[in-house]
């Protein structure tokens, strides 16, 4: 296995001084009246899309909070059976769906917190073994609650795994949830606090991941341990407007 790459600090104190609140005065592009991103990226064109079925008609996930924070465990082991469409399509919503839309379509709330409701996350997946779903990489669309198709590969999983320092285990998942963050998103209203922010907002995420697969008796476990260059590339973005910022494999257990 490939150890991760030893990361240069040149400033450990100017590090440590990320993670604390404290606030320079700064004018923001909101302030300056310049224009916001939209809640979500577009799609490509011609893309096929997979309509998720609601969350209101969903049968799955119906274990109580208490049990699933109780058995919730960071699992590496998954078993040979695949998810279904129903148990993918609640992941994905409780991971980042959105409950309300409101300001012309130019906000949301969604199943997670975020600061100022500013959702700077994105969500992509790798399939490898669900139901009705060919092996590939598809983005999550939440306010459409669907799959868009991006490219069907075989592999996609083994590519993942590799492109996480061979964490070979991920390409036994049924599939790969994959976080990417949109700065500017954030950027707009915090300025030069977004990093702590949106860092934040994929916490609060991936443990509703991790609830949620244990209350479809599946598990969870999130991956921040990979080549930053391979899996923007592998997701297909730009490594600066979007880049990755956490990975979490999913599968039956």
């Amino acid at each position: 296995m490939r150890k991760p790459k030893k990361l240069k600090t040149e400033n450990p104190i100017s590090s440590r001084q990320f993670l604390k609140a404290g606030f320079e005065p700064f004018v923001s592009d909101q302030q300056k009246g310049l224009p916001d991103s939209p809640v979500e990226t577009s799609p490509p064109k011609g893309a096929e899309w997979i309509v998720l079925p609601s969350s209101d008609t969903l049968t799955c996930g119906d274990m109580p909070v208490r049990t699933a924070i109780e058995r919730r465990r960071s699992r590496r082991r998954f078993a040979a059976a695949p998810m279904t469409l129903d148990e993918l399509a609640y992941v994905c919503w409780t991971t980042l769906g959105i409950q309300k839309i409101f300001g012309a379509g130019r906000a949301v709330f969604r199943t997670v917190p975020s600061a100022g409701a500013r959702h700077a996350i994105q969500l992509y997946v790798a399939v490898g073994n669900v139901r009705e779903l060919p092996k590939g990489l598809y983005r999550y669309r939440a306010t459409d609650h669907a799959l868009v198709a991006l490219k069907t590969d075989d592999a996609i999983l083994e590519k993942t795994a590799q492109a996480c320092f061979d964490q070979h285990w991920m390409a036994q998942a049924a599939a790969v949830l994959i976080f990417s963050a949109v700065p500017y998103r954030m950027e707009w209203r915090y300025g030069p606090a977004w990093p702590k922010l949106i860092a934040l907002d994929a916490g609060h995420a991936c443990q509703n991941t991790y609830l949620a697969a244990e209350s479809i008796g599946a598990g969870a476990c999130a991956v921040a341990a990979y080549d930053q260059t391979q899996m923007d590339q592998l997701a297909g973005l730009d490594g600066n407007d979007e880049f990755v910022i956490y990975l979490a494999a999913v599968g039956k257990v």
